[in-house]
């Protein structure tokens, strides 16, 4: 068997990333309904429909490669996704539910922050300049919603969990 390199691991990550994202994208929906907050939903609904993009960057980036878009299971975000459907249901009506929510999200974001930020680099080192770029634009919007994910949790909802019943 030939020695596997950089080319497929990055090609194997992909279709990792992409499988996620599609998970992501059945998931924002009902996190948004579960929300509390009008602000928590917004944020989860204006995701979602980043995500639709970051869904349609992935599948460029697979056309740059020459690959058809393809996902491989993905245990650790499926494991992610089930646990914010575990605190939907027990937090359902509480004040602590929009916390847990956001703590869900977060885990899904910072999941997501490793998995484009290590994508990009290999780009870069494989000379896939125009993937790079498109990487590094999700990237950025990842990390930008997981900012505004810890400035609800701040100012809103960590605090209404917080508050004596």
């Amino acid at each position: 068997m030939p020695d596997k390199v950089l080319d497929d691991l990055f090609h194997e990550t992909l279709k990792d990333i992409y499988y996620a994202e599609r998970q992501i994208l059945k998931a924002l929906p009902k996190m948004a309904r579960g929300a509390q907050s009008d602000h928590l939903r917004q944020a989860f609904e204006k995701h979602r429909d980043q995500t639709e993009t970051h869904v349609e960057r992935l599948r460029q980036v697979f056309d740059i490669i020459g690959k058809s878009p393809r996902g491989k299971t993905c245990p650790a975000i499926d494991g992610i996704i089930e646990e914010g459907e575990e605190v939907m249901a027990a937090f359902k009506g509480s004040p602590a539910l929009d916390a847990g929510l956001i703590a869900a999200a977060q885990a899904v974001e910072h999941y997501e922050i490793a998995r484009y930020g290590t994508l990009r680099q290999w780009a870069r080192q494989l000379g896939l300049d125009d993937a790079a770029a498109l990487l590094d634009e999700t990237l950025t919007e990842e990390s930008d919603t997981d900012e505004l994910l810890t400035e609800i949790a701040e100012s809103e909802a960590n605090v209404e969990a917080a508050a004596p019943a």
